[in-house]
């Protein structure tokens, strides 16, 4: 993919030497690389030190942006390089691709019954139950694997983590994930409230950032920042580097085919206007219907609502059972070739609800529809492979996934977004312009008018390089464990009744509880330290088709720990014991 407007560099023979001062860095990452548990040295997250900091491509003599890299893998975006916790291999297979779904059974093997933490649970599901003995992957515990190259770091091989025990209730867990490890790299889970330790079940809202993020925001503010792509100088050279990295790390996070097919937005929001603007207006009108679902978040309600009432289209919703769960059979009976776009989530921000994807996308795709998935909810807790759901667009928002506010990105097939027109105008999407004519720049850069959130840009970036280090399916295998210890927790609490008990759930245990309000819950909580979100979660639809205005909802993340909701647990059997 070529860079508008910016000149590729002259590679000066023996350019891709590195210098002296490099050689510092690569000793420095050996030590850093071998400080994994057991061994001493650096805590994980420390970052290398500014005085060896890497040389940008213009230096080194490689083409100025990460583009034109020889192996763009290497063109990753997190300077300074931090050392992130081993990255273990899920033991846990996913559903068929062909059902979409990620999700796990609530439940542990049936018929067995194990005490934690001095309840009786009992075991009726497909796995083994937390704490359960003998809760070994198979095989053994994975071993740790180095984290990918840095085209300014000579590759180290990491050393292999110790094995964690699992005697009663594990610290990692039936799945060998060591949370408590990870949560080192995350300054404000160290704060207090109230004067107890935070306990931040939000993550649904927001999740917290990794030191490698706030620090990678501040070393572009102090040693990159320029306005990106057409200046000839050295930081916008520095800039465009980053900016462009912080791409390719997106589409590696989405196994995108290219780089082209990544647009930067502010998040899942703008990328859903952007779409319903550009996409929209284009190819919708009377006659025409849209198919999106009760499950949806406003941001998929709201802009189609809209459109539909300027353009004259239909809207139509696809209905859910009591459980939450899309009907897959009603679904089927609206699509209709009158049916231009399918607009769905892949989790539900609300319930946890994992839709099944990828066999909605193909039904869509049987009438001739295109599809639109809202990833916000699903991007941080499993995998996501484009490429295998088949969807033709695809958002998701930076913040939900440990990264900045104000960024997100946009996936679209080649030939959706060719076919798209621009939807704001300004610099950056233009290659000419004059008093009688326009001719925009190509996918993606046509749809990113103006100056872009370049900082945030990149630490979206580096948000998606350290999670990629951790792993998708390991931190999808640890918070089915979460969702299954915090499910049977509150469950056996007398009046609490869980909201959305879908077969197929991620990181959501939405409840309320007999004689005690939402609103009452949460201030409970949140006098203890423990941050939930209480209210209708923009997604009032779907509650309201559950009976509901209101909901308190604990959301998960890799970080959380199995005493993270205990103490949730905690304060809601005491108010189950209050009139």
């Amino acid at each position: 993919m070529s860079t508008p407007n910016l000149d590729p560099q002259a590679i000066p023979e023996g350019a891709a030497d590195l210098p002296k001062d490099l050689a510092v860095l690569s000793d420095l990452a050996n030590s850093l690389f071998s400080a994994l548990p057991g061994a001493a040295g650096p805590q994980f997250g420390a970052p290398i030190p500014q005085a060896t900091v890497p040389m940008t491509s213009v230096q080194q003599g490689l083409p100025g942006t990460a583009a034109g890299l020889a192996d763009p893998a290497d063109a990753v975006a997190g300077l300074p390089h931090y050392t992130t916790a081993p990255t273990f291999d899920s033991p846990v297979k996913p559903h068929s691709p062909a059902l979409g779904g990620y999700g796990r059974p609530l439940g542990p093997p049936q018929g067995l019954t194990i005490p934690v933490l001095g309840l009786d649970i009992p075991c009726d599901g497909s796995r083994l139950p937390i704490g359960a003995p003998g809760a070994v992957p198979s095989g053994g515990f994975p071993q740790a694997t180095a984290p990918e190259s840095f085209y300014f770091l000579t590759p180290q091989v990491a050393t292999p983590a110790a094995p964690v025990e699992t005697i009663g209730l594990p610290v990692a867990g039936a799945s060998g994930f060591d949370a408590k490890l990870y949560r080192k790299d995350f300054p404000i889970l160290s704060e207090t409230v109230n004067g107890k330790p935070l306990v931040w079940l939000d993550n649904g809202a927001t999740t917290q950032k990794p030191r490698a993020v706030i620090d990678r925001l501040s070393y572009f503010y102090e040693h990159e920042n320029s306005n990106i792509h057409r200046a000839a100088h050295e930081l916008a050279a520095r800039a465009t580097d980053a900016y462009e990295a912080a791409r390719e790390s997106v589409r590696r996070f989405l196994n995108a085919p290219s780089t082209d097919n990544i647009v930067f937005a502010r998040g899942t929001t703008e990328a859903i206007n952007l779409v319903a603007q550009s996409w929209g207006r284009a190819n919708l009108g009377p006659g025409d219907e849209v198919v999106i679902s009760h499950l949806e978040h406003h941001a998929n309600i709201v802009p189609w609502v809209r459109l539909a009432e300027e353009l004259g289209f239909k809207l139509k919703v696809a209905p859910v059972n009591d459980k939450g769960e899309i009907l897959i059979d009603e679904y089927a009976r609206l699509l209709t070739e009158k049916v231009k776009l399918v607009s769905f989530t892949h989790v539900s921000n609300a319930l946890g609800t994992v839709t099944p994807a990828r066999l909605m996308i193909d039904m869509a795709h049987r009438v001739g529809a295109i599809t639109l998935l809202d990833g916000a909810q699903s991007v941080s807790h499993m995998p996501v492979d484009v490429q295998a759901l088949d969807t033709d667009l695809f958002v998701f928002s930076g913040h939900k996934v440990f990264g900045p506010t104000g960024i997100g990105a946009l996936y679209g097939k080649s030939d959706v977004l060719d076919a798209m027109p621009p939807w704001q105008g300004g610099g950056n999407m233009i290659e000419d312009v004059t008093f009688e004519h326009i001719r925009y720049n190509p996918a993606p850069w046509k749809f990113e008018a103006g100056t872009g959130n370049i900082a945030d840009a990149v630490g979206l970036g580096a948000a998606l390089d350290y999670v990629m280090r951790i792993g998708m399916d390991a931190i999808s295998a640890h918070e089915h464990d979460l969702l299954v210890y915090g499910t049977h927790l509150l469950t056996d609490i007398k009046g609490v009744k869980i909201i959305g008990q879908a077969a197929d759930k991620a990181g959501v245990i939405s409840f309320v509880m007999d004689n005690h309000t939402v609103p009452e819950i949460g201030k409970a909580l949140s006098a203890e330290g423990i941050a939930v979100r209480a209210g209708h979660h923009c997604a009032q639809p779907i509650l309201r088709r559950m009976g509901l205005e209101a909901t308190v909802r604990p959301s998960l993340a890799f970080y959380n720990t199995f005493e993270d909701l205990d103490a949730l647990a905690k304060v809601v059997r005491r108010l189950s014991l209050q009139k």
